[in-house]
């Protein structure tokens, strides 16, 4: 069930109907209901594995805080750890690791392979979940208290506005704003108007110019053959912004239904194409799965508190790890490597000079430069395989191409559609980046005018998804993770 379907609007529209008139103790059973409804419309046998992962960790955490011996909690810990790891290596990485295993035999000519395949739907949002679940059970062992309610720790790892694609979020945050639920008046207009406007903003990103920046670089990679440089180059542009307004669009859409139903969900990117740095990018972009990285992986290893070469390592293992999080398959570990090599290569050679003290035209630069890199990376991330990698960079050299190619991709009205859409993007972002909300600006406004906005945004986004070269819904891309 896709955000942007209208099966959700009315799934959407029903469950907050009845929470906002349920009793107050129910509505936590209704939201636990909501969220396995919700998870079944994928597939009704992978809400077994969500059960199972949220009973695992509950029982996980109650052991903790019973348990006195700090070595028996560690045993704990990583039973947990190795229990929830597995599952989510035999869904997502098994046949990577043995496809890797029969490629290296290949290579050594040995010319024995392992047959042994699984054949296994991936879980949506089994990434996310299984993170969000293992980082509950190591703030629990860390002195968090422990959640007793079964039902409120299986709305908390279940929660629909979140579960495909994220935040990921921390049991403090959550779990406390679901104690309120039970309580408090849900009825509070300004925050349902926060909702909305986040909900129309994100529909916008992923509607209008995402789905719309899809036509163009799915057109380009799927016929690379066909092209030059200039427009493979140019499909590269476009699709670190596709990757931006779908993902981005997709938080802002969950941020604004789960505060339409009480519950507000952490910051997940703060306009990461204006970072300065390779380090500014990544304080920026996928926050949620930034620090679950650092608090839970990076620091463990011993962070920066073991001398320089140690950092530096750490730093590399994490982005490798991080890459290969996001999908089975080479391409996503080179993107991660290149993505920690240019951190470390930041970390030893940046200026100590602030931020603060440089230019205008010095930030511009730095700020184009950071795209540039960040985009050469995304050309690895795009791929489906590192054959397919070599062979479009392959195609890159043969053929330059001319600017009337780069045009031609696209229709007319989709291409001045998608110029409009980029256009107010940027305004947006840089607005933002001032520190002005549009919301509140908005909120501001006459009633009459406030409604025209939502009622055109509206019409836009199902006018422009229905009159548009896009078959059916365009799922979002990081439910593959």
């Amino acid at each position: 069930m896709s955000f942007d379907s209208v099966h959700f609007f009315i799934f959407f529209f029903i469950a907050v109907l009845v929470l906002f008139f349920i009793f107050k103790k129910a509505r936590l059973i209704w939201l636990l209901i909501c969220n396995y409804y919700f998870y079944m419309c994928w597939n009704v046998k992978c809400a077994l594995l969500l059960a199972f992962i949220t009973l695992c960790t509950y029982i996980t955490g109650r052991f903790l805080e019973t348990t006195k011996e700090e070595k028996n909690k560690k045993w704990i810990v990583a039973g947990c750890c190795i229990v929830s790891f597995s599952i989510l290596f035999i869904f997502k990485y098994f046949n990577f690791f043995i496809d890797s295993i029969n490629n290296l035999l290949n290579m050594t000519g040995t010319g024995k392979t392992i047959g042994l395949r699984l054949d296994l739907l991936l879980p949506v949002g089994i990434s996310y979940y299984t993170f969000q679940s293992v980082g509950y059970v190591i703030d629990v062992y860390r002195g968090e208290k422990a959640e007793h309610n079964l039902i409120k720790y299986a709305v908390f790892v279940s929660f629909f506005p979140q579960l495909g694609s994220g935040p990921i979020e921390r049991g403090k945050n959550i779990l406390s704003q679901l104690e309120e639920l039970k309580t408090g008046n849900l009825r509070d207009y300004d925050r349902i108007k926060n909702g909305i406007l986040l909900m129309l903003w994100g529909l916008f990103q992923k509607i209008v110019i995402a789905d719309r920046l899809a036509l163009y670089v799915d057109t380009v990679y799927g016929n690379y053959q066909n092209y030059g440089l200039l427009v493979i180059v140019t499909a590269l542009i476009l699709y670190a912004f596709q990757l931006y307004c779908d993902f981005d669009g997709y938080t802002n859409i969950a941020c604004g239904v789960a505060q339409i139903m009480g519950v507000t969900l952490m910051q997940n990117f703060k306009r990461p194409y204006l970072a300065t740095n390779i380090r500014d990018f990544w304080n920026r972009w996928h926050i949620s799965l930034t620090s679950w990285f650092r608090d839970y992986l990076y620091i463990p290893l011993g962070g920066n508190r073991k001398g320089n070469f140690r950092r530096q390592l750490n730093v590399l293992i994490v982005f490798c790890i991080s890459g290969l999080w996001h999908g089975a398959s080479w391409n996503f570990v080179i993107w991660g490597a290149v993505h920690g090599l240019m951190l470390v290569g930041y970390n030893l050679f940046s200026s100590s000079k602030k931020e603060k003290n440089v230019s205008f035209s010095t930030k511009l630069r730095n700020g184009i430069v950071t795209f540039a890199v960040v985009d050469l990376a995304w050309f690895f991330f795009r791929m489906t395989s590192l054959q397919e990698a070599f062979a479009i960079l392959s195609q890159m050299t043969r053929e330059l191409g001319d600017f009337s190619d780069i045009l031609g991709v696209l229709a007319n009205g989709d291409r001045n559609i998608l110029i409009v859409g980029m256009i107010i993007l940027f305004v947006v972002d840089l607005v933002h980046e001032k520190g002005i909300s549009i919301r509140d600006w908005v909120k501001g406004q006459e009633i009459w005018f406030r409604y025209i906005l939502y009622v055109g945004v509206i019409s836009a986004c199902i006018y422009l998804g229905v009159h548009s070269g896009v078959d059916g819904v365009r799922q979002f891309i990081y439910f593959q993770f």
